[in-house]
């Protein structure tokens, strides 16, 4: 998650995003779309009316705060071919963790979880063992800072290594300086299946991208196991009172970076929606990617939009989604 502290849209401009999305539908994505499966690997999703709610979203999110909930998403995107969705938990709150998978035995069109519990601590390989009976949980994300200073640690060593002998993956999130941590976990412990966040939410402007940024993505991909999520797009592109750029063009130098970086076997999709909807609507979000992986061919097309999740996640993709 990034810094949301300059929305630039209110509820009502959320909840038009559905009406917008299917007058989108009829043009120019659905008919350029040539796949009609996609994975989304990056949503978020909670309900803070229910009883010991999430942290997250406060009250003062004008746009956020309220039910966000599965069935909307599935409403908002099924003209858009998406079939799917991995679900990111950003609560802390561990009971968070059985709620979403609760709604994904109630709905398999949220193929898996990137659970959240905390890594370092003895309580660890018991949440580990209690969520991992449940073959939607996939994976945990840890934040850069709580990385970085558990890399100093044994117990936080040990449980990274539980989350390699779970056959689970794990999601980074951070600004681009947490690049050098991603790569020492990777020399560290090779078998472990890691996920950039948000292009390591660098700051997009059109123009060629900070070179320690480069740099960090370059020596990331070097390690087999590391996959990049092309996500925040319209986040790290943000102005000041205005919707992200539309065109794939503004995008380019930093897509670019990754493409050559990481190459068609380990760049997946992903949307963060809904915390995206403060920079675009959620059609814009994925015309962009797709201008762009579109010329990269039919084959690097698919992978990119859906395969490469398997890869990286392991979701249960022979239940039908």
């Amino acid at each position: 998650m990034i810094d949301n502290s300059d929305s630039i849209f209110t509820r009502r401009d959320f909840l038009g995003t559905v009406t917008l999305a299917a007058a989108m539908s009829a043009g120019v994505l659905a008919a350029a779309d040539p796949v009609d499966t996609i994975i989304d690997t990056h949503t978020h999703f909670f309900d803070p009316t229910r009883k010991d709610g999430p942290p997250w979203p406060g009250k003062d999110d004008k746009l956020l705060y309220r039910p966000v909930l599965p069935e909307e998403f599935q409403a908002l995107t099924k003209p858009h071919h998406v079939t799917g969705t991995v679900v990111v938990e950003a609560s802390p709150r561990v009971e968070d963790n059985q709620w979403i998978l609760d709604l994904a035995d109630r709905n398999p069109f949220l193929v898996g979880l990137v659970g959240n519990l905390p890594v370092g601590t003895p309580e660890f390989a018991g949440h580990l063992k209690r969520f991992t009976k449940n073959s939607r949980f996939r994976g945990l994300r840890v934040n850069h800072g709580a990385l970085k200073a558990g890399l100093e640690t044994k117990a936080y060593l040990a449980d990274l290594r539980l989350i390699v002998e779970h056959d689970l993956e794990l999601d980074i999130n951070g600004g681009p300086d947490m690049l050098p941590e991603i790569a020492r976990v990777a020399k560290i412990l090779p078998e472990l299946r890691i996920v950039i966040n948000h292009v390591a939410n660098v700051r997009i402007d059109g123009q060629a991208p900070p070179a320690d940024w480069v740099a960090g993505m370059q020596t990331c991909a070097k390690f087999e196991k590391v996959f990049c999520k092309v996500s925040a797009l319209v986040e790290g592109g943000r102005r000041e009172n205005q919707i992200s750029p539309s065109d794939v063009q503004f995008y380019v130098p930093v897509l670019d970076v990754v493409w050559q970086a990481f190459g068609e076997d380990r760049l997946v999709y992903g949307s963060n929606w809904p915390v995206s909807v403060r920079y675009a609507p959620y059609p814009q979000v994925q015309q962009i990617a797709s201008d762009y992986f579109r010329g990269k061919g039919r084959t690097a097309y698919e992978k990119f939009f859906w395969k490469n999740s398997i890869a990286a996640y392991k979701w249960p993709a022979q239940k039908k989604v």
